[in-house]
């Protein structure tokens, strides 16, 4: 693992990481802020996953946890999002052939893709949940006994299926604006059926509300939903997620935010609210 950049920030260090990922087969690129601590001491882990077009930068610059973080004693862990070339043979990773943004490059959607050519690379899933985990507990005084995760959109869609297909790892799952139903809405049925094909049954693990259908649960859900959303009626769909919380006895907490858009200005205004809501589960 390569140091990056490291700045100290609220008492703590914003450090940038680089590794060779043996899960994707590329180098991969992740932030890590280390609040202040006693030495030998062990801290609660919040993973952040980041949306559409984003890399590990967009929260580390714009996101506004240090401070939370270091007054609450939280790690904060910021993947990329989609594996980024060349390989290890020197060939670039492969992309969206007209060069959308709502696939390939930038876009991971958090799945181990099963269709070709994007099987070879776009394995955000065991690199979030398997590889990632590894390094950061060897590296950093991680207590991975207590970990959390949160997202935005994209991001948001990775947190939830996370969250619920490993309810014994994680002690809190929140986000913002996130995809609930992919296999309802444009962006998720472009990304699961080039990721991993037609068959609709093999999508379930990876469509939030397909998961609380089939009886998946985690105690409960904080979400935050900006009004002026531009995304919020055709992509996002949060009446799904309360729909299938309700009927599954799931607590939700769905807060409608009016006025606020899906931009960082909208996550950083309620990223310390979050980052409280994990800290009184992770130090629980």
């Amino acid at each position: 693992m390569e140091q990056v950049s490291a700045n100290r920030a609220f008492g703590g260090v914003e450090g940038v990481y680089k590794h060779a990922s043996t899960v994707t087969g590329t180098d991969m690129t992740f932030s890590v802020y280390v609040p202040p601590h006693a030495e030998g001491t062990k801290l609660p882990v919040v993973w952040y996953l980041s949306g559409l077009t984003c890399t590990h930068a967009n929260v580390t610059e714009k996101g506004e946890f240090r401070a939370v973080c270091a007054e609450l004693g939280l790690i904060f862990v910021a993947p990329d999002t989609s594996p980024r070339g060349p390989d290890r043979n020197g060939n670039p990773v492969p992309d969206d052939a007209e060069g959308a943004y709502d696939f390939g490059l930038g876009a991971g959607f958090y799945v181990d893709a099963t269709e070709a050519p994007f099987n070879q690379h776009y394995r955000m899933w065991s690199y979030i949940t398997e590889e990632l985990p590894v390094l950061i507990a060897e590296n950093f005084p991680a207590d991975m006994d207590r970990q959390s995760i949160m997202g935005h959109s994209m991001g948001g869609h990775g947190a939830l299926t996370i969250a619920l297909n490993h309810p014994d790892r994680f002690k809190a799952v929140s986000t913002f604006a996130p995809i609930v139903a992919p296999s309802q809405v444009p962006w998720g049925q472009k990304a699961l059926s080039k990721y991993l094909g037609s068959d609709r049954a093999a999508w379930r693990k990876h469509d939030t509300v397909a998961l609380i259908e089939d009886g998946a649960h985690i105690a409960a859900i904080l979400v935050d939903q900006g009004t002026a959303d531009v995304f919020l009626e055709k992509e996002l769909r949060p009446e799904l997620l309360r729909a299938a919380c309700d009927t599954a006895g799931v607590d939700l907490t769905l807060s409608l935010r009016e006025g606020y858009d899906h931009s960082y200005y909208f996550i950083s205004t309620f990223m310390g609210d979050h980052l409280r809501w994990h800290a009184a589960r992770l130090f629980a």
